[in-house]
């Protein structure tokens, strides 16, 4: 691995406007903490569907403009402004932030950020940082899943998705995956799903039904699309429906008879909303999935990692039906080097 030093000066991926071709590496000033500030240097960036949205101003909250994206990040502090105590220069940190992981160094308030385990390697606590999380508060906040429960996991070969079987199966809930490939069913399998679906199929409710002829008591739901409408009409009474995001593409109705007629409830999961409202009980679940990940309790989720130099690529990866893996940026990688 080749690391880049440059003194007073870093790069980044910045675009002018809400385009994708208008992003492009520049060089910019190190950007200096203030008070009550930290600055990073970043090691690894997720990128999740919100990082596409927000580069294209589609997401609800459009950052000002010029905009570097990237805000699943993980990290080592290299320099802290006045106030600033813990953490100290030197520790391994991950933050989420709106934006700014797409550069070899960030500046983010240190209220931020947490401490990563010294077992788990930098580029899995920002792969598994809002993926693992969102899942977990679907799961156990809105959707109150339990033991004696049959848990539906649509798009079962994205990243959110596998983090939900994960955590369901450790849970003891039985979980059934769909997903279009074979590839992503048997992952599914692997991660503890006990049965795997081809929901590309037309008659892929026919197959869930001998699967749990009762019906599904919760369906984790990051897709959409045309798989919304017949995926609720396959909850159980009283069942629960969680709507993790639009992967898909469209954006799904309901005849809200179908709500009565199973006597079943509709959550949205905003995971902004739960870090607001309740910041100390996500700080400890963080700190719970990452220590969990360190001991080897939760797999890793698959990765797919470029460097800076390549962001673009990172970026058309990130719009790929056919991946099968999270994708991350290594700024201090060079292109040329091997991880």
């Amino acid at each position: 691995m080749k690391i880049r030093y440059k003194g007073s000066a870093m790069q980044s991926f910045l675009g002018t406007r809400f385009d994708i071709d208008s992003f492009a590496i520049v060089d910019q000033a190190l950007p200096e903490p203030a008070r009550g500030q930290l600055r990073i240097r970043v090691e690894a960036t997720a990128l999740g569907f919100v990082d596409g949205l927000m580069m294209q101003g589609l997401y609800q909250i459009k950052p000002p403009l010029p905009y570097v994206p990237g805000g699943e990040i993980a990290g080592v502090v290299d320099a802290v402004g006045p106030s600033v105590t813990v953490p100290a220069v030197g520790e391994r940190v991950v933050t989420w932030q709106l934006g700014g992981g797409f550069a070899e160094y960030v500046v983010v308030d240190a209220a931020d950020v947490d401490t990563v385990p010294d077992e788990l390697p930098l580029p899995i606590a920002a792969a598994m940082l809002v993926d693992f999380q969102t899942a977990h508060y679907a799961l156990f906040d809105q959707g109150r899943l339990t033991a004696a429960d049959t848990l539906l996991v649509l798009g079962a070969g994205g990243a959110v998705a596998s983090a939900a079987i994960q955590l369901a199966v450790r849970a003891g809930a039985r979980v059934i995956a769909a997903a279009a490939s074979e590839h992503k069913r048997k992952a599914a399998c692997e991660l503890g799903a006990v049965h795997a679906i081809d929901y590309s199929l037309p008659d892929w409710r026919e197959a869930l039904k001998q699967l749990a002829p009762e019906g599904i008591d919760a369906v984790f739901d990051p897709v959409g699309g045309d798989m919304f409408e017949p995926a609720f009409r396959s909850l159980a009474k009283g069942g629960r429906y969680l709507v993790i995001g639009f992967a898909g593409g469209a954006i799904p109705s309901l005849p809200v008879n179908l709500a009565l007629l199973k006597n079943a409830t509709l959550h949205g999961v905003d995971i902004r909303y739960f870090l607001s409202n309740r910041p100390e009980r996500a700080r400890r679940i963080r700190s719970s999935l990452f220590s969990m990940a360190a001991r080897g309790h939760l797999l890793s989720p698959a990765i797919i990692t470029f460097p800076l130099a390549s962001a673009r690529d990172a970026v058309q990866a990130l719009f790929s039906r056919d991946r099968h893996g999270k994708i991350l940026l290594l700024p201090h990688v060079d292109a040329g080097a091997e991880e």
